[in-house]
């Protein structure tokens, strides 16, 4: 179902996957996509894997289109159209929040952000600048930028913490596993910049924030049916008693991209052999039924 909101003095679209009567107890899925794409794209770019979670009666799932292709991340460096002309996504998630929870029957406190890249930073930014509004987040091929390229508040403890998943794969030419900066090509085409944090400092910045000090556990994740000759994935978990846990989840010789059962262009490098992304985003709802 295709529908708008006015969010901060624009009209801004978005697609509802799932029937309005449902479980009381159903989760509300926020799917922000990457640069150069809108919801439609990214659900066609990953075979409409979140679509299971909708017709399973698990989550009501929306893809969120961005403006002119993009997101107005926290990146300090971003210069793309959405940052340019300040455009308040923030205040567009809450407006699709309040617009979902009128026409479907949805658990306001089970709402999961799922974003990849430029969408995986959006999600960074709602965790920090609005805390109160995601109760759980999935971020596929995103960093998080160091404390003086992040204009939200960057903080190692928070009064909101949350479960949080991070997907990362090691041959990502887009978004370097181990930090720093992009390369130039990559800043001249998405029109970002600064330094960002490598993805395991990432997965231990939201393991500081979530409180965990317990020392992670890591396991290799068998490879899902039909993708055993796929890049295979590590699963790092930070887990602790009363404390949402993080999982990271590193797919050895993996680009930027979604861990799908469809693989991604073979100019964004290899698609990992491990979790999908619906069973991931299966696995964060699971953590915030746990602490309901």
């Amino acid at each position: 179902m295709r529908s708008t909101v006015t969010a901060a003095g624009r009209t801004r679209s978005f697609t509802v996957i799932g029937e309005p009567d449902g479980a009381e107890d159903r989760a509300l899925v926020l799917v922000f996509h990457g640069s150069k794409q809108d919801g439609e794209v990214h659900r066609r770019f990953t075979g409409g894997a979140l679509d299971r979670l909708a017709t399973e009666n698990r989550a009501v799932v929306v893809y969120l289109d961005g403006y002119r292709g993009n997101w107005n991340d926290a990146r300090a460096e971003s210069s793309f159209p959405a940052r340019l002309e300040q455009v308040d996504d923030v205040a567009f998630a809450r407006a699709v929040v309040d617009s979902v929870r009128r026409s479907h029957r949805v658990d306001v406190r089970r709402v999961v952000g799922v974003g990849y890249s430029n969408g995986g930073q959006m999600v960074f930014r709602l965790i920090h600048d609005a805390p109160d509004l995601l109760t759980g987040a999935v971020v596929v091929a995103a960093t998080m930028p160091d404390r003086d390229g992040f204009l939200g508040p960057f903080s190692e403890t928070t009064k909101h913490p949350i479960p949080v998943t991070l997907v990362a794969g090691t041959a990502d030419r887009i978004v370097p596993y181990k930090g720093g900066r992009m390369a130039w090509w990559a800043r001249a085409i998405f029109k970002v910049g600064g330094v960002a944090l490598s993805a395991p400092a990432t997965a231990e910045y939201f393991a500081r924030r979530n409180g965990v000090t317990a020392v992670p556990t890591v396991v290799d994740v068998p490879a899902s049916p039909g993708m055993r000759r796929r890049p295979r994935t590590e699963e790092t978990t930070y887990r602790e008693p009363g404390r949402p846990p993080v999982t990271f989840y590193t797919v050895h010789g993996g680009g930027h991209t979604v861990p799908a059962a469809k693989p991604a262009p073979a100019v964004l490098g290899r698609t990992g052999a491990g979790r999908r992304i619906d069973d991931i985003v299966l696995d964060t709802v699971g953590a915030l039924n746990q602490s309901a």
